[in-house]
């Protein structure tokens, strides 16, 4: 009979450590992942405003586009021919006269 309680206190004590030693691990683990969750999420909070910053400069990107676009057109036509021809080379019409202020 004693041999016996000195086993079950024995298995006993044996219980308690491992379920010390399990509570333990659980806890160490539930830590890691809080801590890696807020990491998570502080990157996810990052990405989004990345994400925000990228497609407010793809809208600025596609307007460019547009007005490089209205531009070209632009460049083809006779008006932007003659200016050009009249600013930089300054050549002009046959009876046409052009005034230059005195400096």
């Amino acid at each position: 009979m004693v041999k016996r309680k000195i086993v079950f206190r024995r298995k006993k004590k044996e219980n308690r450590l491992g379920m010390l030693m399990v509570t333990v691990t659980v806890l160490m683990l539930l830590i890691v992942v809080s801590v890696k969750s807020a990491q998570l999420y502080q990157k996810l909070e990052a990405n989004r405003l990345r994400v925000a910053q990228l497609e407010e400069q793809l809208q600025r990107e596609q307007e460019r586009t547009v007005e490089i676009e209205e531009y070209g057109k632009y460049t083809q036509t006779k008006k932007f021919v003659e200016e050009v021809a009249k600013d930089k080379l300054g050549l002009v019409y046959e009876g046409e006269i052009i005034f230059k202020a005195e400096d």
